[in-house]
């Protein structure tokens, strides 16, 4: 199977052969991290015999099923559940992004903004929160919260408006911050997230948690936080405010409602009353792993450089550059033909005016002005749901064809770089990777290869 829509173009021009090697990483690595298979591996049924992991619930004394769940890697899991619970579903709701393709027949699908939620997102919010004030004893709830949630299931606090909370969810997007702090501030501005949404579950319910990390670390309660006690505090939130100067970009409701907050504001710490049951079912690092295998498999010396990066993406374009140089002149960490991979969660920061792009096209752009004519090397960034920052493609490639394909198209990419307009460049190049939706929200990839 192949998720890359665009690959003839991206093997027109350039260094073919280690192009198709990378786009065959990816494809591989993109279907390791498929949440429809994963949950089809955790749960089954048979007779009235419902199996998750080492879980069995005799479907005799659980006679009401309900599925939650909001996120880019939601509908894979909500789907599979379908196929094998079937009718035995008695009622769910479901958020995902613009753009989801298929169709869900026990749940109600709704679909939503992101990163910027919006009115659709709020009203679905409210819905689900509805359901889970339905549930009663002995019900069994699947949550399928996965990366995106935030933003697609966003229920601000009634203190604060919705317009409010999209001002705070751009400012946090562009400061730099990364996902720990940025969700430490949502969760505390949210009447669903940190636990909110398992705290309105009936406690004698079983809350079973389906998730899919995009997380370093893979930290429950950032993962699927509306259905987790919550390990942030307010003085979290705080501390993120000052650390990117942002109080007085605030607005005023928000300013206040944080600046006052007081104990009995926090979000819940302890669900030990309740039924909770977690399951990681793919983890951040899949896709790492994933390419790092095939690699192997494909005759490359590898090394997972780090799956925990973070910081500004365009430094660590550069960074990779380095250490193509350092193998190509010294054949060290790795001999060639080797395989460099990473993952992790960099970020853009951004300030004034500012083109389209995201944080996986600007780590190759960085990446291409800087390989120069570095022959038989290819530096590549992905964002594994298939849209890398506001944008609809997925990443992007780097080699030495980037900067004289440039100048043939008179594109100045440290200009680009600076005014981070990747969207624009990678489509007038080529090199633009097109996925459309995946199915899967892991961390980034990126990696690098050579001859």
């Amino acid at each position: 199977m192949s998720y890359i829509k665009n690959r003839e173009k991206l093997l027109s021009h350039g260094n073919v052969r280690i192009r198709q090697a990378a786009l065959d990483i990816i494809d591989y690595a993109l279907e390791k991290a498929d949440p429809y298979i994963a949950t089809k591996n955790l749960v089954s049924l048979k007779n009235n015999n419902l199996h998750v992991g080492s879980l069995t619930f005799n479907l005799r004394n659980h006679k009401r099923i309900f599925v939650l769940g909001a996120g880019k890697a939601t509908f894979p899991i909500v789907k599979a559940l379908e196929e094998v619970l079937g009718n035995r579903i008695t009622d769910g709701v479901i958020i995902c992004k613009y753009g989801q393709e298929g169709s869900l027949k026990y749940s109600k699908l709704h679909f939503a903004s992101h990163p910027i939620p919006d009115e659709a997102g709020y009203i679905a919010a409210q819905e689900a929160m509805t359901l889970a004030k339905k549930t009663r004893p002995g019900d069994i709830v699947f949550a399928g919260i996965t990366g995106g949630s935030s933003a697609l299931m966003t229920l601000p606090v009634p203190e604060i408006s919705l317009e409010e909370k999209k001002v705070v969810n751009k400012l946090l997007l562009t400061c730099g911050a990364n996902i720990i702090e940025i969700n430490a501030v949502r969760k505390h501005l949210s009447q669903i997230k940190g636990g909110r949404l398992a705290k309105n579950i009936h406690p004698e319910a079983h809350l079973i948690n389906l998730t899919v990390s995009d997380v370093i670390g893979d930290p429950l309660d950032y993962i699927t936080c509306p259905t987790v006690p919550d390990t942030s505090t307010f003085k979290d939130a705080q501390n993120a405010i000052s650390k990117y100067k942002l109080w007085e970009k605030l607005p005023t409701s928000v300013r206040n409602y944080l600046k006052n907050a007081t104990s009995e504001m926090e979000t819940p710490k302890d669900l030990s009353d309740h039924q909770l049951h977690n399951f990681i079912i793919v983890a951040g690092d899949t896709a790492c792993v994933a390419a790092e295998a095939k690699a192997k498999e494909m005759g490359f010396n590898t090394m997972i450089l780090s799956t925990m990066f973070e910081g500004e993406s365009k430094e660590l374009g550069r960074t990779f550059v380095a250490i193509a140089k350092e193998i190509v002149m010294n054949k060290r960490p790795l001999t060639t033909p080797c395989a460099i991979i990473s993952g992790g969660e960099t970020t853009i920061k951004l300030d004034g005016d500012y083109g389209i792009g995201g944080p996986n096209q600007e780590f190759a752009l960085s990446a291409a002005l800087y390989l120069g004519d570095l022959k038989d090397v290819v530096i590549v960034g992905v964002d594994t749901d298939g849209t890398d920052g506001p944008t609809k493609i997925a990443g992007a490639i780097a080699d030495s064809n980037s900067t004289c394909m440039a100048k043939k198209l008179g594109i100045s990419l440290q200009h680009e770089l600076d005014w981070h307009n990747t969207v624009e460049v990678f489509e007038k190049m080529g090199d633009a990777i097109i996925t459309g939706p995946t199915g899967t929200n892991v961390n980034d990839l990126k990696f690098l290869l050579v001859l």
